[in-house]
């Protein structure tokens, strides 16, 4: 008998449109003799299911069942799309953590920890791992651009706090560019990390856990035409080069997967997560975590699987079947 699938994409964040694209490539390789998949649509109070037949049916919230004309259907297992919020900083875990269904990713807990740009690298620096200097602002504080300049060097990355895809980032070159800078990152949020940029190669590594074993992809190195890698060079290929697996160093190659397993199991993550670095000659620095990392026919994950020799069909499958395997054992 088929498992139902929820695969919730969409949420309240500029994120939106990657995520939808997301789940229609989930929705395209889970469906099958093994799961019936239903694409949920989540844009704020909105829950929305359109059937094959262009019929809409609401979620009731009270249960995330889905009443249909004939039938209530109830989910064995929510895939979670949703890149930003509330699919990626720990809302809806929460939520369904509260109504006993299993989904596919960090726990609310490490989900909101991962999310918070902040808090996710003092607990990474806990642990030993390199990370750019940075400056944690606040939307209340008295900000002066000149102050941040004499605490960090320039270059500066400049993000919002709470978010991904590089939506609202800006990179600094000059001193009068980082007070527009700053403005653009605290129109996303009302939280800004403030970075030194760091020369180097930019790799990334994804990691799953099936069948309780961690499984390391191999790692990509990400190649910008732009000046850094941001939302338009994430989904346009014809704006970066994704290098399936890296032609680096083997030690690299190495530390890069190595310290990904070691932050996996460190901040207790779960499902598909992705882990950016920079390296050069004085080391590796860690960069970010993506707990929902993009699953678009253009995004890094799929390629790094099936460079490893996993189908998408057989990644999503994996990653649902842990779900409700770690269900059964809480």
């Amino acid at each position: 008998m088929k498992k139902n699938i929820a695969i919730v994409s969409g949420g309240d964040s500029g994120e939106y449109d990657i995520s939808v694209q997301s789940a229609e490539v989930v929705k395209k390789y889970l469906a099958g003799e093994n799961y019936a998949v239903y694409p949920i649509l989540i844009k704020g109070k909105d829950w929305l299911y359109t059937c094959p037949h262009d019929n809409t049916y609401e979620i009731d919230k009270n249960d995330f069942s889905l009443p249909m004309i004939a039938e209530k259907i109830y989910f064995d297992c929510v895939f979670i799309a949703i890149h930003g919020t509330p699919g990626e900083d720990g809302k809806l875990q929460g939520y369904f953590d509260m109504m006993g269904i299993p989904y596919t990713t960090c726990d609310h807990v490490v989900s909101a920890l991962t999310f918070n740009k902040h808090l996710c690298k003092l607990a990474v620096q806990s642990l030993g791992i390199k990370l750019a200097r940075s400056v944690f602002l606040e939307a209340a504080g008295n900000i002066k651009a000149k102050n941040i300049l004499q605490q960090l060097q320039l270059p500066l990355f400049v993000k919002p706090n709470n978010g991904g895809s590089s939506v609202g980032m800006t990179k600094v070159n000059k001193p009068e560019e980082l007070s527009p800078a700053l403005a653009r990152a605290f129109d996303e949020d009302h939280e800004v990390l403030v970075e030194e940029f760091i020369k180097g190669r930019e790799i990334t590594c994804g990691v799953l856990k099936y069948k309780g074993e961690i499984i390391t992809l191999p790692v990509t190195e990400i190649i910008s035409k732009k000046e850094f890698f941001d939302f338009e060079a994430k989904y346009d290929p014809k704006l970066a080069d994704e290098i399936v697996p890296a032609q680096i160093p083997e030690p690299v190659f190495k530390l890069c997967q190595e310290t990904s397993a070691q932050l996996y199991s460190q901040l207790s993550c779960r499902g598909i997560v992705r882990f950016d670095y920079i390296f050069n000659d004085d080391g590796m620095y860690f960069l970010e975590v993506n707990t929902v990392p993009g699953m678009t026919e253009a995004s890094i994950v799929p390629k790094m699987a099936q460079s490893h020799g996993l189908t998408l069909d057989q990644l999503f499958g994996m990653v649902v079947e842990e779900a409700l395997a770690e269900n059964k054992k809480g």
